[in-house]
């Protein structure tokens, strides 16, 4: 059975040369799929994980090269933030000021250390110190050793006007609970390892958010499979009188996608079959993969796309 938390995180960049040498290079992320946005092909869809890209470490990106910056606002997510080894964080801390990276003093939230940062298109992220992250493997193919690797998402903080009809459907359809409140905080966890938290942050009136570079465009929640994702489904329409979309077929997992009553724009994605459908664990993220579907359209495609080192 699945585990409740989260799939996968996508969000909006700037040119894609500077999110993949910063999200690969300085954060140390695997490239586990270089695609397509398959509802605009010609835009690239990037995911960035753990070595094998497991539900609870994506990170994905639409690299737009002229795009406007985004504004954090009402009804959307604020933070994302990753998992490392509670020991790592002065490692960490080192690292962003080498390599110039805008960073905050390190603070406790909900009892864990959190060393929040930007990356160049603005977009705010965060470390967040664990003390089991040790246990799990760390990518060893980039710059960051392994001790130090990411582990995968923590979770997400959403900035909402107010939180009832939000952590309505985190409880009573994503299968996730109330973990603590903190100030104009409250959190919400599910039993994943990683992506297990979702945090609400309500702070009624204030300015809505405008989609742009930097700014997330959607979360995704895991669904076990299509009966799971079906169920969830069933009672956003019926007990929530929601609207959710057919699901669609993303290649790496299949989809539905709903608007929640604070505005951010959920997706529940199934953990299957993942992303070594289409190529082997060694060479993830290598070369450029297209659906079936866009296949013949390869030629047409890479022209419009931007070149890649």
């Amino acid at each position: 059975m699945s585990q409740t938390g989260l799939h996968h995180v996508t969000a909006f960049s700037g040119p894609i040369a500077r999110n993949l040498d910063f999200h690969s290079r300085v954060l140390g992320l695997r490239l586990v799929k270089k695609t397509v946005n398959f509802d605009d092909p010609g835009t690239y869809h990037l995911y960035y994980g753990d070595e094998a890209g497991h539900p609870g470490s994506i990170l994905t990106f639409f690299p737009i090269p002229h795009a406007a910056p985004g504004r954090v606002g009402i009804g959307e997510t604020q933070e994302t933030a990753f998992r490392v080894p509670r020991a790592s964080l002065g490692w960490w801390t080192h690292r962003l000021v080498e390599k110039g990276v805008r960073h905050e003093a390190l603070v406790q939230v909900f009892g864990e250390p959190t060393l929040r940062f930007r990356d160049p298109d603005g977009m705010m992220l965060a470390l967040v110190g664990v003390d089991d992250a040790e246990a799990a493997p760390g990518w060893t193919g980039g710059e960051v050793p392994a001790e130090h690797a990411i582990r995968g998402l923590h979770g997400v903080t959403l900035l909402l006007a107010e939180a009832e009809g939000t952590a309505a459907i985190l409880t009573g359809v994503l299968g996730f609970h109330e973990a603590g409140r903190e100030g104009s905080l409250t959190r919400y966890s599910g039993d994943a390892v990683s992506g297990r938290h979702v945090t609400l942050r309500a702070v009624g009136s204030f300015l809505p958010g405008r989609q742009g570079a930097g700014s997330v465009h959607h979360i995704a929640f895991r669904a076990a499979d299509d009966a799971a994702q079906e169920a969830m489904a069933a009672v956003l329409r019926d007990r929530h009188g929601l609207g959710v979309t057919e699901q669609r077929d993303r290649q790496y997992f299949r989809s539905v996608y709903f608007r929640e009553p604070g505005g951010v724009l959920f997706e529940i994605a199934t953990d299957s079959p993942g992303f070594a459908v289409d190529e082997p664990e060694a060479t993830l993220g290598q070369a450029l993969k297209l659906p079936p579907g866009l296949e013949r359209h390869r030629a047409e495609i890479e022209a419009v796309l931007p070149a890649v080192a």
